[in-house]
């Protein structure tokens, strides 16, 4: 039986494949460096898999008009899961992603190519380098940013700082909306000073994730949501009611009392996200 196709990226030496879902037809999962970063339906790109993502996408269809199109900026492309997802929820949308491996990029539009009606342009490069380059009618017209950088299973510590954020906002539009996604294990110290990060760079920030998460009992992702704006209180029993359950949302002073006296991250105290243990996410690559 032949391989799952694979390249090695010149850029990090990461190993990245692209390999069938065994329970569900027309459906891909890219892994790299041994980590699933994407799951995509390639015959229904708006159903979501990991369950991070699927919080994510709750969030998406919470901006303005149900199916209406909106701009959208990706920092971190992975499979475009997420670009695949507004495309299909919202037609029309004006989307720009943002890679780092290009050629990350070229295997992925080869083997599981997007729609060619989709408006996504790609970027190729570091994101906080990108960030500077976008076009001046792009800044203040961003209804939703997704902040999704891995290398590997961790998270580059550059762009984890108030800078890096401070750069990031300036694209958003006056009710526009970030979308965070972070890792983290026992302890939640790096997840924690990423809110305090986010609240102080952009003021109004919720935390969405399984509830054992939450609480700092076990690895996983959490989902960070921050707007110049309030964000609208009708907003959260939506985004529990979406599921998957057990699932908890923190805002206001049940975020802060999760902020405690964690710091905001600087270019000089930031740091990588933690490594998982391979248990927790890691798949054997190169079976047929």
């Amino acid at each position: 039986m032949a391989e799952h196709p694979t390249i090695t990226l010149k850029l990090s030496g990461h190993l990245a494949e692209i390999a069938p879902d065994k329970w569900m037809d027309g459906a891909y999962t890219l892994t790299v460096d041994g980590t699933p970063q994407s799951h995509v339906n390639m015959d229904d790109p708006s159903e979501l898999f990991f369950e991070y993502v699927q919080r994510m996408g709750h969030v998406i269809d919470q901006l303005t008009e149900s199916g209406a199109p909106i701009t959208a900026v990706h920092l971190g492309g992975g499979a475009l899961t997420l670009p695949r997802y507004v495309e299909a929820t919202r037609p029309g949308s004006r989307q720009q992603v943002v890679e780092l491996e290009s050629d990350l990029v070229d295997f992925v539009r080869k083997e599981l190519p997007w729609s060619k009606q989709a408006s996504i342009r790609v970027r190729h490069g570091d994101a906080r380098d990108v960030l500077a380059k976008f076009p001046p009618g792009l800044r203040g017209a961003v209804d939703l940013l997704v902040v999704d950088i891995f290398s590997g299973a961790r998270t580059p510590a550059h762009v984890t700082s108030l800078e890096f954020y401070t750069d990031a906002m300036t694209l958003l539009a006056p009710e526009g909306v970030i979308v965070v996604n972070v890792a983290d294990g026992p302890g939640l110290a790096f997840a924690r000073s990423q809110a305090a990060t986010l609240k102080h760079t952009v003021g109004h920030v919720a935390a969405l994730a399984e509830t054992q998460i939450l609480k700092g009992r076990r690895f996983g992702n959490i989902v960070f949501v921050g707007s110049p704006a309030p964000l609208p209180l009708q907003w959260m029993p939506r985004l529990l009611a979406g599921g998957p359950h057990p699932s908890k949302v923190i805002a206001g002073v049940e975020l802060l009392d999760f902020i405690g006296s964690s710091p905001v991250v600087t270019d000089h105290t930031a740091v990588k996200s933690p490594p998982p243990a391979k248990s927790i996410f890691q798949v054997k690559q190169g079976r047929g």
